[in-house]
């Protein structure tokens, strides 16, 4: 096994993706508990100044949440710029629940391991990597490209994208299209002669992130006597009918043209006026559990907080749900939530961030596909939409057209989507090596 204990990781993006993950960049959304990103964002600013770039290093709204910018110039200026991005902060992980510490970067059995490997310092990796050799170069690309290595992405982007778009809008000057996460990955499916098809994904489209506070009002009082009013009993049933709730088949244009692409390559039939989409989703494996959150609104519980003694009911109790809602279902989700948790529950948003769908189509998309099939021309590009959110969030706001593109071509009994917050994050090796090349053709050509 080894470890990538040397900080002289050149171009080898094996090497640097290891690096970036012993950077210990844990967000918690607690300012007290979060690592902040700064020693991170400093080392990548050193590995693009090394090759001639100027990185300008902003520190947004809070001390040590670091961001890092750098732009290439591109040919033709009258072309709009192309963003390319990338967060440096992980969500916590607990090293006893891990095969290898989540911080070592270990690189063993093909695989980089540690927390953030496939979110996202995957891509952070190719980022550096492709443009240091561009500069190393003297390539001048189609058009100007600016890198950008952000902060607190996984709380929503407060210190970084939504910070720096409303404090620092130039910083995009001239941009109109940007690639980031969660998008440009393969997944293998079955074929109707026996085969199998490499589809690589493109977010195209993402569920709003709509973060609810709950809250009931009771009577405290003693828990030995009978009372009515216990806001605890009032609360837990309404999370219970909100958790277990499914919400309606809403089909968006992005999820109709993926499950068409789905049904051209697998032989299985899709009526977009009658779906019956069991079969055709069973047919994903384990990305089945991303891709059919695409087809409902979700509302999953995810805290509770209510008293302070075991005999005490408490005036109070609270809980906190992830929703994640399609494009357009606002008004509809949210009649549909009060009406599951009743009179007596109170509702607040402690975090809203809209939903974002795009065409596939244009001269960019042309570019991805170009790009993926350079160098697996079997394989086929297809929209979707992503279940989770990204900084595209914020950059959609100043109109820019967004897309997840970070190439991977992955092993196709690879259980993906479970590596995204989860244990035993890694990232094959072979495919951070197959994503760096598919990155460079795609920022030479697009």
């Amino acid at each position: 096994m080894a470890t990538g204990t040397n900080d002289a990781t050149g171009d080898d993006v094996v090497e640097v993706v290891s690096r970036l993950i012993r950077f210990d960049t844990t967000n918690t959304g607690d300012p007290e508990t979060t690592n902040c990103e700064a020693e991170c964002a400093r080392w990548v600013a050193e590995q693009l100044a090394e090759v001639g770039y100027q990185p300008e290093y902003l520190e947004s709204g809070a001390p040590g949440r670091g961001n890092v910018f750098v732009r290439l110039e591109g040919a033709d200026n009258s072309r709009g710029a192309l963003l390319i991005h990338g967060h440096l902060d992980v969500v916590p992980a607990e090293p006893a629940d891990w095969s290898v510490h989540p911080f070592s970067g270990a690189i063993e059995d093909g695989y980089v391991w540690g927390r953030g490997a496939v979110d996202m310092k995957d891509m952070v990796g190719m980022m550096i990597v492709v443009a240091r050799q561009l500069k190393r170069a003297g390539i001048v690309p189609p058009r100007d490209l600016v890198f950008a290595f952000l902060a607190d992405e996984e709380h929503g982007g407060k210190y970084g994208s939504h910070w720096l778009v409303d404090n620092r809008p130039d910083l995009f000057d001239g941009v109109t299209e940007a690639v980031g996460e969660v998008g440009g990955f393969s997944l293998t499916v079955p074929r109707p002669d026996g085969g199998e098809r490499r589809l690589y994904l493109i977010e195209t489209a993402e569920k709003a992130i709509r973060w609810m506070r709950l809250t009931a009002r009771g009577q405290a009082g003693h828990g030995s006597m009978v009372n009515d009013q216990n806001p605890v009993t009032t609360l837990a049933e309404a999370v219970a009918r909100l958790g277990r709730h499914q919400f309606p088949l809403v089909l968006t244009d992005t999820v109709v043209e993926f499950l068409v692409a789905l049904s051209e390559e697998t032989g299985l039939p899709f009526d977009p006026e009658a779906p019956d989409l069991a079969g055709m989703m069973d047919k994903l494996g384990p990305m089945a559990r991303m891709l059919k959150a695409i087809l409902h609104d979700t509302a999953n519980p995810t805290m509770l907080k209510a008293g302070y003694k075991a005999n005490v009911i408490p005036a109070t109790a609270e809980a906190v749900v992830d929703c994640r809602v399609l494009p357009g279902r606002k008004e509809a989700f949210e009649a549909e939530v009060d009406e599951l948790i009743g009179p007596d529950v109170t509702r607040e948003w402690i975090r809203d961030l809209a939903s974002y769908e795009t065409s596939f189509d244009g001269d960019l998309v042309d570019a991805m596909n170009a790009a993926v099939l350079a160098l697996d021309p079997d394989a086929r590009t297809v929209p979707y939409m992503l279940s989770g959110g990204t900084d595209a969030k914020a950059f959609s706001r100043i109109g820019i057209r967004c897309f997840g593109f970070s190439p991977l071509r992955l092993p196709p009994d690879l259980d993906f989507a479970s590596l995204f917050h989860g244990v035993d994050e890694r990232v094959p090796t072979d495919a951070l090596k197959f994503g760096t090349e598919v990155l460079a053709h795609f920022l030479t050509h697009c």
